[in-house]
């Protein structure tokens, strides 16, 4: 069912160690708008999905958004394997690090550990794709605002990309809502 390579959706070689932007860059791997919980609500949703091309759709792009978490999750790496425990510290990482080394661990850029509470999975085709628009929307400006808080062109241009695909997410979830509509339009409740 899946096949992976072993190269990232795009590629990622950061040159400067940036502690306080692998702080903020946490947020997208585990945060409440992030790409761990876009792929689970859209993997979840898939299932009650009532035609073949939204199902697709929703497996298409919650594997995608694994990808982002593997894209997020190298950038806190090469923005962080250098640091010292002390520059962690100092940068406010210093209970990341107790806890987690240099691992990634899914969180907010204030420490909070992922949580599927804000995940929404309603078994209901249109109000799930909704809420999948609003995810798209959400993680979209959560890239802009990242954007805005670095000047490193390399970061920039990897949030961008991850920025562009959003705006293709979110234009999909369209098109898939149009196709909920014209299905249900050809189903008869009498």
């Amino acid at each position: 069912m899946w096949i992976y390579q072993k190269t990232l959706q795009h590629p990622i070689n950061l040159k400067n160690g940036d502690l306080q932007m692998a702080k903020y860059l946490i947020t997208q791997f585990g945060g409440p708008n992030g790409e761990l919980g876009a792929a689970i609500r859209y993997l979840s949703q898939r299932y009650t999905m009532p035609t073949g091309k939204s199902r697709a759709l929703l497996t298409d792009i919650g594997t995608e958004e694994l990808a982002h978490v593997e894209m997020i999750g190298t950038m806190v790496y090469q923005l962080t394997c250098d640091a010292t425990p002390e520059q962690l510290r100092a940068a406010g990482l210093g209970s990341s690090y107790a806890q987690n080394g240099f691992g990634i661990y899914p969180s907010d850029s204030n420490g909070v550990p992922f949580s599927a509470a804000p995940i929404a999975v309603m078994g209901n085709a249109v109000t799930d794709l909704h809420e999948d628009m609003a995810a798209e929307q959400k993680a979209l400006a959560t890239y802009y605002h990242l954007i805005n808080l670095t000047d490193d062109a390399d970061i920039i241009e990897v949030l961008r990309f991850l920025g562009e695909r959003e705006i293709v997410h979110y234009q999909r979830f369209g098109e898939a809502l149009m196709d909920v509509y014209d299905f249900e339009e050809g189903q008869s409740i009498f």
